[in-house]
Order: structure tokens, then C-alpha cells, then sequence
């Protein structure tokens, strides 16, 4: 029972690696490499009204601690990329991905869709739309029109929308199903 507590105190003081929010996705994290100044400085302000929400959310004592938001504009480019990756053809992996993770990573890129807007538009029409446009262009690529909805009992948006105002990555589904 002692070697399990002292285990438990060395895991605890260990330092842990940094996040890498760009993890499997090296288009996403090609383009951030190269944003200006200018661009960080907007999605800097976008994180932060973001971090604000979150620290909203949870008890004083965590808020003190959350110094950058969970749901950051290059994370939400990032997860859309990553679930881009899974639906194409070859890609395989051990890790475990359930659909409920698929109708969260949608809701993210309707997160994205409202982003975009809120940015300059050299922003829109720069370096982050092309990267968003190449990202939907192989995101149609690997799903196919579902007009019947069949994923509609497992996959739904989070925010109460007419069916009309979904975006477009809601009415599809994948050629490849990528989850367990």
C-alpha cells in the first residue's frame, strides 16, 4: 500500500509535457507557423473572450487557474482537421473516437463558421479561410449527401436551429464511418 502512495506522489510531481493543440494536425499547425502579427493578435482576442466564457463556468478555485481556454481557435481548426483525417480513406489508428465525439467535433466546426465572422476579413480571406475552405473541400471529399438525416438519432447540433440553417457538414455523413 506504501509503494502506491509514493507512486502516486511521484506521478503528481512530475511535470507533464505541454498540450500540443496541434497534435495530428499538420496543415493546421503549418499555418499557424506562418500567421502574422496581426492575425495572432485577433485570434489572441477571440481566446480571450472565449477563456472569459469558460472561467464563467466553473468554481472561483478553478477559475483562478485556467489561463488559457480548452476551446481555442487553433483547437477548434485542429479537432476539425483531426476528424477530417479519420473519415478519409487509409487513415487507422488504436485510439478510441465514439460518434457522440463526432457530433461535438460538427458542433466545433459550427463554432468555427461563427469565428470566421467575427474576424477581419484579411483574416476570412486569408491564410485561416484558405485552411478552413482546403479542410471542407476534403471534408465533402469523405462524406456523401445524407438527405434522409440517418445519422440524425446519434448526430445532433447542440444549438436548436431550423434544419435549413445547419450548415452544410450536418447533412452529410461519412463514406467511412470513423468511429468504434
Amino acid at each position: 500500500m506504501a509503494g502506491e502512495a509514493e507512486r502516486g506522489r511521484a506521478r503528481r510531481g512530475r511535470k507533464r509535457a505541454p498540450y500540443d493543440v496541434f497534435w495530428a494536425a499538420p496543415e493546421t499547425r503549418a499555418v499557424w507557423a506562418e500567421l502574422p502579427e496581426r492575425a495572432l493578435e485577433a485570434i489572441a482576442d477571440r481566446d480571450a473572450e472565449r477563456l472569459e466564457l469558460e472561467r464563467s463556468r466553473v468554481v472561483p478555485q478553478l477559475r483562478a487557474k485556467m489561463t488559457a481556454p480548452i476551446y481555442s481557435v487553433a483547437d477548434r481548426f485542429a479537432s476539425w482537421e483531426r476528424v477530417v483525417c479519420r473519415m478519409e480513406p487509409g487513415w487507422s489508428s488504436e485510439d478510441f473516437y465514439p460518434i457522440s465525439a463526432y457530433d461535438n467535433d460538427l458542433d466545433s466546426r459550427d463554432t468555427l463558421e461563427e469565428l470566421m465572422r467575427a474576424l477581419p476579413a484579411e483574416l476570412r480571406e486569408g491564410a485561416l479561410g484558405r485552411l478552413l475552405a482546403r479542410l471542407d473541400t476534403r471534408f465533402r471529399t469523405a462524406s456523401t449527401p445524407d438527405p434522409e438525416r440517418s445519422l440524425r438519432p446519434w448526430v445532433r447540433p447542440t444549438k436548436e436551429k431550423p434544419e435549413a440553417e445547419l450548415g452544410e457538414w450536418w447533412k452529410r455523413k461519412p463514406v467511412r464511418e470513423p468511429w468504434d
